[in-house]
């Protein structure tokens, strides 16, 4: 079973814990998650099962959106609700105010985010040394902030934005940078993840719904394939005559369009129209990085 499950992850659940469930529905042993999502956020994780595992690092990621509430009045040390409050103010900002922080952090942007995170710092997540009491100097991130729309204004000064960014953006910073820009202390109240990659919220399932397609048989209905999130990369077809060494995971010639591969580059490889994994071009060859049989051949051989 190879391919992947476009998760609806429940507020208040690890990602960890998500993949635990899947594994017990599916039967899988080889299964993990496609880009972590902290507990008390909700939305789309994908899923990877069996040998779709190995697609991880050639996933179109890099795209994200989020909906998420920005709070105003508090700023927290974990830069979200769950953390202590450590600074308080009522310079609350208008509509107008705030529409301008948000033009202001759109674009490539420095970051430091909170000491709660989970980005590690001599082998070691930061959470894990703020939670004994350490302190240490976050590194910088430079990240890409592509729109913030505000979608409403709600309740006890909260702004409900929609963000669309590159990989490794922190929303929770970005709360507390839209508190700075505004000069009122900011967290972030809530937050959902509706896109990451390939993987939208529209075609997620919630566990609920994959516990009920387990208990009828029929949850690898919702299976994606293992190319789903692949069609970024270029694409080379094999000829029926090369079938042997493909089988074998042997190299591979270059084949019609994959001439202007740059070196190392990254390829999706079908035979007779059937995807068998990824190759990346070396001299003049094409040399396995990820063979994954379709599941007739493997019943096959």
């Amino acid at each position: 079973m190879n391919g992947f499950y476009n998760i609806k992850k429940p507020t208040g659940m690890s990602s960890a814990a998500v993949v635990a469930v899947m594994r017990r529905l599916t039967g899988v042993k080889r299964i993990g998650h496609a880009g972590t999502l902290d507990p008390e956020a909700a939305g789309v994780l994908p899923v990877m099962t069996g040998k779709a595992t190995r697609l991880f690092d050639y996933l179109a990621d890099k795209e994200k959106e989020y909906i998420a509430v920005c709070a105003f009045g508090n700023r927290t040390d974990t830069q979200d609700a769950t953390g202590t409050v450590i600074e308080t103010g009522d310079n609350y900002p208008d509509r107008e105010a705030f529409l301008k922080a948000a033009q202001s952090l759109t674009g490539e942007i420095i970051q430091v985010p909170s000491m709660y995170s989970a980005i590690k710092v001599g082998g070691k997540p930061l959470y894990v040394r703020a939670r004994h009491g350490e302190t240490v100097e976050v590194p910088e991130r430079k990240v890409r902030i592509d729109s913030i729309d505000l979608l409403s204004e709600q309740k006890d000064h909260g702004f409900e934005i929609r963000v669309r960014c590159g990989r490794g953006t922190y929303i929770r910073t970005l709360c507390e940078d839209l508190g700075k820009a505004c000069g009122c202390p900011a967290h972030m109240r809530s937050l959902t993840r509706t896109r990451s990659g390939a993987f939208t919220i529209e075609n997620a399932i919630s566990l609920e719904e994959a516990k009920t397609l387990a208990e009828a048989g029929t949850l690898a209905s919702r299976l994606l394939p293992p190319d789903y999130a692949l069609a970024h990369l270029k694409r080379a077809d094999i000829p029926a005559r090369l079938r042997k060494p493909v089988i074998n995971g042997a190299k591979l010639p270059l084949v019609p369009g994959t001439e202007d591969l740059e070196e190392n580059e990254p390829v999706r490889v079908y035979l007779e129209d059937r995807f068998w994994g990824i190759a990346a071009r070396r001299e003049n060859e094409l040399i396995w990085k990820a063979l994954i049989a379709p599941k007739e051949a493997e019943e096959t051989n």
